[in-house]
């Protein structure tokens, strides 16, 4: 299904595949349509300069689409993409977002940040020494963080918050570890359910 350009431009929402926070609003002729699903970066026809625009061509900051979607009347696109720096020209997360505001959903930040802290040294960072001491020990560690929580939600239900991001966050490194990404965790929990209902 094609989008239909017949009254001209078309909004583009563009979110975090990720994140899923919404990371900008343009807009888009048959051409930036195009040129998009080619080259697989977002491509939008600027109104203002009334020329086609790569975004992320000057500042290395492109979006790089994940999936396209055609709202039901097929005058409008969302994009999820992955957005490679801040999206926008203010240097913020979003066009939406104050400076250092991570918008959307959290733990799709928490998976980019457990890759950007695996490149660093052990002594710099907890996550890279995590990963460094292998599969065995973050297997322990999970283990201990669902102890830890479990106990918590039976004498300790202040603590119950604390204990579980502990475990989720173990969690996540255990499976970067591994190479399973959340999406990969999702897609089981989605069959899963789809199966059941």
């Amino acid at each position: 299904m094609s989008p239909d350009f017949s009254k001209g431009l078309l909004p583009v929402i563009v979110q975090d595949a990720e994140t899923y926070a919404v990371l900008m609003l343009g807009y888009m002729d048959h051409e930036a349509f195009q040129r998009t699903q080619a080259t697989g970066l977002v491509t939008f026809y600027s109104r203002s300069r009334r020329s086609l625009w790569v975004k992320g061509e000057t500042s290395g900051h492109y979006l790089r689409v994940v999936e396209i979607r055609l709202d039901c009347d097929r005058d409008a696109i969302l994009i999820r993409a992955l957005p490679q720096g801040p999206t926008c020209h203010r240097g913020t997360y979003t066009c939406f977002s104050e400076e250092g505001e991570l918008s959307g959903d959290f733990l799709g930040h928490l998976w980019r940040i457990i890759q950007e802290r695996a490149q660093l040294s052990s002594e710099r960072s907890y996550t890279a020494r995590l990963l460094s001491e292998g599969i065995p020990r973050l297997a322990q560690k999970v283990a201990e963080e669902a102890v830890e929580t479990a106990i918590a939600s039976l004498s300790q239900p202040d603590r119950l918050a604390q204990e579980a991001a502990d475990l989720l966050y173990h969690l996540w490194v255990l499976l970067y570890a591994a190479g399973i990404s959340p999406e990969i965790v999702k897609d089981v929990l989605r069959e899963r359910h789809q199966r059941r209902s």
